[in-house]
Order: C-alpha cells, then structure tokens, then sequence
C-alpha cells in the first residue's frame, strides 16, 4: 500500500475513532441514476440538488445525534470532502444536514431510517443511533458519487433485509496488527455490517490473552514457518509470533460498537486445539507435547475428554465473556477429525462413563456442555454446522459453512441459521483467473457469485424463513501474509455481500451493480483501500498460428466491462479499438489492453509482448491439472525468503501432475522445465490415503514427461538433483524422440514422495529445433 493510501486509511480511523467465473453477457454501459452500495429499499428521485460549500453546517441536538453528525463529517474528510461545521446544540436549524431521533417511523427494524434531500438542505431521521449511522453512510455516498459539491435530491426509505450482515477473519493462521483490525472494521461500516467473526484461535496460533493460563499465548501465540521462511539470517529458528492483549481487544470491541458492529470472538473446540495443547500438553489425547503448528489443512490433535478439560475451557469462556458483550459466542466444532478419540483407550472409556453411542455424541455432550455454561452466563452458543452431527444442543445457532444443508436442517428444527457456505461466501477463494491472483485457492468465488447468493432456500417453509438470521463472509489466511493481500480478497466482493444482505431480492439486480461499482471504487481510492484489481483488468491471450507465421489474440475481462485495446504499445484511450472478438497479429506485437467503463479506464492497462519466445511459454497457472492428478488444486508461494515476494506455483496436492493441452510440436526439439521445491505443509486426516505419487526410480527420483494420457509411458526421464540452484531452482531439457510432432497433450510429473518436500513446476517451454 502506498503512503497515500496509509495515510488516508489511518485519517479516516483517527476521525472516527474521534467522533466515536461467468463474463457478463455484453459490455456494461452507464446509465443516469445514484451510485449507491448497498441499494436501498426505496428511492425516489427529486429535483435538483443541494450545494455543499462553506456555508453548510451540521444540525443535531442529542448526544446521539451529534455523535453520528461527526461521524458524517469525518467520512467527508477522510474521503477527501469538505467536512461541514456542527453546530451547537439548540442553534437555528434551517437548512443545512440535520440529524435526529424519532419514533416515528414505519417498519420495526432498529436499523432503519429516512433520509431526504431538497434544495434546501437533508435531513436523516432513524429510531435509534444504528439507523441514524446508516443514513449518514448512505449521505456520505451520494456526496462522494460526484465532485462532494452538491447532493442529489431524493427521499430514501430503508431498512436492512437481515439482521446478521458480517464477515469473518482469521487471525489464527496469519495475524493483523490493531490498526489493520481497525481499518477492516471502518470499511465494513461503510458497507452497512454489523457483524465482525473474529477467528482467534486454531492449530497454528492462539492469539487472544487468557490471564488465567498465560502460555497459551506465551507458547501458543508463537510458531516456527515451515522451509525457508523459517530461518533467520543467523540460520537459527526465527518465530512468527504474535497475540491481543485484554486490553487491545477491549480497545477494538469498542471501536467496533462505536460503528455499529458487534464482535464475536471464536474459541474453536474440540478440534483446531494444538496450539492450545503444544501450551499445555494435559489438555490433549496423547499426553505428548506437539508443537504450534506451521502446516495447513485438518489436523488430528483434539482436547481430551477428561472433566478438568471442560473446566479449562469454561475458565477461558469466562474470560472471553467478560470482554465480549455481545450475545454470542463461537465455539467452533468443525472439522474435528475423531482419529484420536478412536485410537484413545481413556476416551473410549469416557464414552461409555457417559452412555453416549460413540466420538460425535461425545463431541455433541462437550458443545452442549458449553451450551449450558454460556446461557448460565447470559451468552447464546453459536458453531459451525457439525455441531447438527451427535446432537443440536437445545438453544444453539448454526453457522452452516459446508453448504446451506446443514441452515436448510438446523432452520427446519427451529434453529436460528446464518449462511455462510464456501461455494458463494470464502473470499480467500480466488475472484478471477488471472496469473495475478495472489496464492490461495484457485477455486472461483467471483464477484457475481457472492452477488447472486441467496440466504434463504427455497425449500424453507415460510413460516420457518425468519429463522435465518443472514449471511456472512469468511477469509481464512493460510496464504494471506500481508494485508494488500486481506484488503485484494475482501474488496470489492465485499459490496456484493453488503447488497446481498441490505437490499431487498426484488431489488437486486447484478448489471445495475457494476455499473454503479465503479463509484465504489472511486471511493475506496480516496479511502486508500487497496482493492483487488483482478476482476477489472483484462486477461490476454494468444493462440500460436505457427504455419502463417501468426497468432490469434483473444482478450476479456472478468466483469464484461467494454475493453479497448492498441498493438502499437501505445496506452489504449476511450478511443481506442473496441475489442469485440479475437484478432489476429503478426509477432511480435506489443498488445496493451484495458477496461473502460464511461470513458474511464478502470484499472491500469495490461501489456503483453505476443512474441515466440511468450507462445511456446506456459508457467503453472497456464496449465491444467491431469485428469489423474486429484481434487484440491492450490496456488502456493515458495517458502523464501522470509520476508517479501516469492515465486508462486500452482499444484494440486494430492497427486502433482501438470498437463499441456494440445501443445503444437511441429518443429520442437525438447522442452525445458523450470521446477521448484517447496515443504509439503498440509495435513490431510482421513484424506492421507488419497494422496497419491509415482515412486521414484533413482537417488533424487525424476521427470516424467507423457503425450497423448497421463497414464502412457514416459517418452522423457529426466533425473532430478539432490535439491534445486541456490536460486531455488532447477531447469531440466527433456528431449522429443524422433518423429513425436503435431499437437500433444504433455503430462509432467515429479516421482518420488510429496513429503516432507515436493517438487513443483514453474514453467515450461517449447524449444525450436
């Protein structure tokens, strides 16, 4: 992030902290009308405007009123606006922005207000402080959707659609500094969310204080990286480390309330505990210490079944209430593998103690266990939606992640729900296809995917609907090192998860929101928010005609925005040519692109040299997987250096294996293969037995190079060395027997075991003879 944008980001949460994938069928046009996000539910147009200038002054007489008056001012400025004086409270109140609290408005939502505009001035009326904030943001939006001169008039009725609007973050797997937290929860404001997940602990870290059992954090709150990024420049081990304090976590969940949002802390149980056990070794199955762990995936280590462990987590629910006022709390219960309750003696003898049937009675006996702590302490348990399996404790809310199954189930029970699935909801999945998504799961969730998530199914009976409380996005931050990172998988998809959980269905509509998503996105570069240009920059690529000596370009963007484009290098204007269907061009040629949306580019234009060398060049996201090579397909970064960029790879994990469809040999001599070595950081419980790899036939093993199927035999082994160039690589000629031309699909793939480290491809290029 630039220092501009810090600098913006950090005035917008210094003022208010004061004041307490599918293309789109055809390119998107503009038409006349208010760039708002989320949409109301009810707009009419007015005519005219009012002007902002030197003489607009802010009117609010209660506290609350003027609380929310300098929140609006602070909005302006951070946006770079004028910001309006407020005046003191019993001042004149002609024209000018007034805000206050009435009773007297429909509907019975505490959220909702009106706003009116006329040339006169605006007035924003709500039933209590939350409304009265969502119709400053709503303000600050139709002052910023111009030149912040003058404000449309319009009177807006609105109120939001559901009740539970949120987003979840991780920072077990990768941890956020306080100001980041704080930026993250100003922009879900600005957004209408009222929720903030907060993902405090899991294998890999335990990041909140519990002064009662100090090394879980002193311990737990440390991990060593796996590979490379693990060694500091002594050579010794250099730990990734860091914790919230009690009073930093004060500090946010006030900063969070003072926007409206509510913070709920999750404490994951019984699984996701070896951070917790690598602490304290008694809380475990085994009795052995493991340490914090530096691989992803789903590990075995749960808590044991033992009375005193039960104890352990309601003295850390104690503490956890007593800094969390909201009426819930996360207990987890995914992904817990019973792997170590099957093979444990004790916890057999645990189960039948208890008269339960087997591990998810058990796993059902402790959640509701903790049930009944939390109501005890005027606290509402919410899971994940394994905790349907064994039993729902009686007042439970399910947070249904693995598809809305499990919300359709818990619903039909009379369980509250919040959707949350990883098809529509996991914005660590990756938003385009483009090589310049950062590591993650290339898995899509694209922007019209989150869009078009609907909460409710349709299979829900009505008089069951109001059971589903809303929605939420998720960011898990396995691959999610820095925050440019957080901020590119969070916007703007997040404005579709806002319009999904405001705006009522009838009123949703996808090609009206991109075409006032552009005005977001002018808002978020005054705001300095580093969103995702992926989805608005445009995707180029070739198609060699090597007998005519040419190639057939073929460009597109994510969002079917309207692409111009030049092949002179030169930067493509509103007036370049249209890109309408693939072109042809004679190498090399310097094609630029970029996507237009009212004249305007929308992102910086992509240059790409079509030349030889780039047309007989694929690297591994150009590449598809082998129909042999397994589920799981991921895009992991090298593990060096420690500390900024790193090579990244595209791979699936269960068995590696690249392909190259139709590749054109006709004239090629060998190809060259520039291949990686990264640490194989993924457990995999019950999913170990389908992790698969060809044995290796010599000391170091080898590449295998295949045409036509990926089961044929190889028609290139290439021994590979001990370990890579101190670059971190390694390049690797496999010669074409004499004879192979045509077009081929070639399958490469490394023998040997993928554990504890694995071979991966980079590239790999077609050499001319």
């Amino acid at each position: 992030m630039s220092t501009k944008m810090i600098h913006r980001a950090g005035l917008l949460a210094g003022l208010l902290a004061v004041a307490l994938p599918a293309m789109a069928q055809g390119p998107v046009t503009a038409t006349p009308g208010l760039s708002l996000i989320p949409l109301p539910a009810r707009v009419d147009a007015g005519e005219g405007n009012y002007p902002l200038g030197a003489r607009t002054m802010l009117h609010a007489q209660d506290d609350t009123a003027r609380i929310v008056a300098r929140q609006f001012a602070a909005m302006l400025a951070a946006s770079g606006l004028r910001a309006p004086e407020l005046m003191p409270a019993g001042a004149a109140a002609s024209g000018g922005i007034r805000f206050a609290i009435t009773t007297d408005l429909p509907g019975d939502s505490p959220e909702r207000y009106r706003l009116s505009v006329n040339q006169d001035g605006a007035t924003i009326l709500a039933a209590d402080a939350r409304g009265l904030f969502y119709g400053a943001v709503t303000l600050w939006q139709l002052a910023s959707q111009g030149d912040g001169k003058s404000i449309p008039a319009v009177d807006i009725q609105d109120a939001p659609r559901f009740p539970w609007r949120g987003f979840m973050l991780d920072s077990a797997r990768h941890f956020q500094s306080l100001d980041e937290i704080k930026q993250i929860l100003d922009t879900m404001a600005l957004h209408k969310l009222n929720t903030f997940h907060w993902h405090l602990t899991d294998d890999q870290g335990w990041r909140i204080e519990i002064k009662k059992y100090p090394k879980l954090t002193e311990v737990g709150g440390c991990r060593v990286a796996a590979g490379d990024a693990g060694v500091g420049a002594d050579g010794q081990p250099k730990p990734y480390c860091g914790f919230y304090t009690q009073d930093q976590i004060r500090e946010i969940v006030k900063y969070a309330a003072d926007r409206h949002i509510t913070v709920l802390p999750e404490i994951d149980v019984p699984g996701h505990a070896q951070a917790a056990i690598a602490a304290y070794p008694e809380l475990g199955v085994l009795g052995s210490t493991p340490p914090v762990s530096n691989q992803w995936g789903v590990h075995s280590y749960l808590f044991n079944t033992e009375e005193s462990t039960i104890t352990f987590l309601e003295d850390v629910l104690t503490e956890v209430i007593a800094l969390f006022p909201g009426r819930y709390v996360h207990v987890g219960a995914d992904e817990a593998v019973k792997i170590q309750w099957e093979n444990s003696a004790r916890t057999q003898a645990r189960i039948r103690e208890l008269g339960l049937k087997n591990e998810f009675e058990m796993q059902s006996h402790i959640i509701k266990r903790l049930e009944k702590f939390l109501e005890a302490h005027d606290r509402r348990l919410i899971g994940w939606d394994e905790i349907l399996e064994g039993g729902l404790p009686p007042e439970a809310t399910v947070m249904s992640w693995r598809g809305t199954e499990g919300g359709l189930e818990a619903a039909t029970q009379g369980h509250d729900v919040v959707m949350t699935p990883k098809s529509h909801l996991y914005l660590d999945y990756h938003q385009t296809t483009s090589p310049n998504e950062p590591p993650g799961r290339p898995t899509q969730v694209p922007l019209d995917k989150v869009y078009g998530f609907e909460p409710v199914p349709e299979a829900l009976a009505p008089a069951l609907r109001h059971h589903i409380l809303g929605l939420q996005a998720n960011v898990w931050t396995e691959h999610t090192r820095y925050y440019a990172r957080l901020q590119h998988h969070l916007y703007p998809r997040l404005a579709a998860l806002a319009e999904v959980g405001w705006t009522p269905a009838a009123r949703k509509d996808y090609d009206d929101f991109l075409k006032r998503l552009p005005t977001q996105l002018q808002r978020y570069r005054s705001l300095g928010i580093a969103y995702a240009q992926t989805p608005f920059e445009v995707v180029v690529t070739a198609q060699e005609q090597r007998a005519a000596g040419q190639a057939q370009v073929t460009l597109a963007n994510p969002l079917g925005y309207e692409i111009r484009y030049t092949v002179d290098g030169s930067t493509p204007a509103s007036t370049s040519a249209r890109y309408t269907q693939p072109f042809v061009v004679t190498p090399p040629a310097q094609v630029r692109a970029a996507a237009f949306f009212d004249g305007k580019p929308l992102a910086d234009a992509t240059g790409q040299l079509v030349d030889r060398d780039w047309l007989l060049r694929r690297t591994s996201d150009a590449l598809t997987t082998c129909p042999e090579g397994g589920r799981l397909l991921l895009r992991l970064e090298d593990d060096g250096p420690r500390d900024g960029a790193r090579a990244m790879f595209n791979v699936t994990i269960f068995n590696p294996c690249w392909q190259w469809p139709q590749a054109d040999l006709a004239g090629i001599a060998k190809l060259q293969v520039r291949a990686g070595r990264i640490p194989y950081y993924f457990q995999l419980a019950h999913d170990e037995v389908n992790r698969k790899f060809e044995p290796a036939h010599s000391a170091h093993g080898e590449l295998l190079v295949r045409a036509g199927s990926c089961k044929a035999e190889p028609f290139a082994t290439v021994p590979l060395p001990a370990r890579p160039g101190a670059d971190g690589f390694v390049t690797l000629d496999a010669a074409l027997p004499a004879g192979m031309s045509g077009k081929q699909d070639l399958c490469l793939v490394f023998t040997g075991d993928t554990r504890p480290e694995m071979w991966v491809l980079d590239e790999v290029r077609l050499v001319p003879r």
